[in-house]
């Protein structure tokens, strides 16, 4: 019996990043993703298929082996854990970095803090570290508002140029972790599947070393 491949990819710019890699590695859709209202791709790669997810879903359908294979941000890995999961390869694509921001120029409140943020566990787990107390309010997006309208005192969020945050009079304050994406892999699938996921994973890593080569 053939046995069939199934990787979850990241729509967005992650997305943008993993496909010349994918290509690079031998693996192509058949068909362009961004002008299909599909979820599912073949590609040219016998037997291996491609899904197309939001983000915070990848590691989930990885996890509970509906996919082998995923490609995730370090900072979703982070927030949901990774139970389940291999984590063999930083893909170094889609770098940003996962920082605390406030009003530019206000005083750090020694107080406890109010923060607005969509990594509720990372937030937790990094105030915790502190010592810091902290009331964590769950936002899905337009962080950089919740201080102006005086929702939160901070924000914790990515960070990638700043400029959304110079726009909005906020500047980026403590450094939590460097993010970028991962290639995870199913635990059950790694072992059942072992030859052919291996082979991935050795195609894409001499993808990521040529890329970086060349860079």
């Amino acid at each position: 019996m053939t046995q069939t491949l199934t990787i979850a990819l990241t729509k967005g710019r992650i997305l943008k990043e993993t496909l010349p890699l994918l290509a690079e590695a031998g693996i192509e859709p058949v068909e362009d993703i961004d002008k299909s209202r599909k979820l599912v791709f073949e590609t040219s790669r016998e037997h291996v298929r491609l899904l197309v997810l939001r983000g915070a879903d990848v590691p989930t359908y990885v996890q509970f082996g509906a996919a082998d294979m995923g490609i995730s941000g370090k900072d979703t890995l982070m927030e949901n854990g990774a139970d389940g999961l291999y984590e063999p390869l930083d893909l170094g694509i889609a770098r940003c970095r996962l920082m605390t921001a406030a009003i530019k120029g206000a005083e750090p409140r020694q107080r406890r803090l109010r923060v607005a943020t969509k990594y509720v566990n990372i937030a937790k787990q990094y105030y915790a570290a502190r010592g810091q107390q902290a009331d964590i309010i769950k936002l899905y997006g337009a962080m950089e508002l919740a201080p102006i309208m005086h929702l939160a005192d901070e924000i914790v969020d990515i960070v990638d140029t700043g400029n959304t945050l110079r726009a909005n009079g906020l500047e980026p304050r403590e450094h939590i972790a460097d993010i970028s994406s991962r290639l995870i892999v199913n635990k059950a699938s790694m072992k059942m599947k072992h030859v052919l996921i291996q082979s991935v994973i050795d195609a894409i890593e001499q993808a990521v070393d040529a890329k970086g080569n060349a860079s």
